[in-house]
């Protein structure tokens, strides 16, 4: 992972699919749910679109020649490429930044989009990584 990564023309629209994808949840629902009530509507939309994922999906952990399962779990990993960390908080924190990061790295992927559905306008909710 070290030289620079560019997405696909296939992944730059499966995000735009994505995006979509979390514009109708947030549409149809507003802020100020759980972020599990948004988990399972933002998988109802994909599986709509006939969009693979997989949600909470564990990422082990690597130390001392060890492997713990007690890692990191990913929100939604969509087509085994894209990794969506959702959220449903008041405030952007640097530390979703750096969560979505470590799950980049630990998950051996390029792409995650952190989304946070408790906003008055999603698209301020959105943002995008690229390692």
């Amino acid at each position: 992972m070290g030289e620079k990564y560019y997405p696909t023309t296939n992944e730059e629209n499966l995000i735009k699919e994505i995006v979509d994808c979390a514009f109708k949840v947030h549409s149809k629902l507003g802020p100020g749910l759980l972020e599990r009530i948004y988990e399972v509507c933002f998988c109802h939309e994909l599986r709509k679109k006939n969009i693979k994922f997989i949600n909470q999906v564990k990422i082990p952990i690597k130390y001392d020649d060890l492997t713990f399962d007690e890692g990191y779990r990913i929100d939604v990993l969509v087509e085994n490429s894209i990794v969506c960390e959702l959220k449903a908080v008041v405030e952007q924190n640097a530390v979703f930044d750096a969560q979505i990061l470590s799950q980049l790295k630990l998950a051996q992927k390029h792409l995650g989009l952190l989304i946070n559905f408790n906003v008055p306008l999603i698209k301020n909710g959105i943002k995008r990584f690229i390692i």
